[in-house]
């Protein structure tokens, strides 16, 4: 750049230091970018897993509630019966 016996000037020196603070902050603007793209992928996945949580949460309840109510129908068929046999029972005696 130089031949041997010059040294570097105020305007270059000033020059040289404008490109590396440029050059920073742009390595600085793409690792900030990367993170923040991870930081969202991350949010991303993290917000599908509760969606897909929130699925079988939901299929739980309503397979639960359908359990439900067939042991309630079961047990008032059983109680129907029960009353029927002590009817039964009440007239032998």
């Amino acid at each position: 750049m130089y031949p041997s016996g010059e040294s570097f000037t105020w305007p270059d020196a000033i020059a040289l230091l404008g490109v590396l603070f440029a050059a920073l902050f742009l390595i600085g603007i793409v690792v900030a970018s990367i993170n923040e793209f991870r930081k969202l992928k991350i949010s991303t996945a993290q917000q599908d897993e509760l969606r897909q949580l929130v699925r079988r949460y939901e299929q739980l309840a309503e397979t639960t509630l359908d359990a439900q109510q067939r042991v309630a129908a079961d047990m008032s068929e059983l109680r129907s019966r029960t009353a029927s046999i002590e009817q039964i029972l009440r007239t032998v005696e």
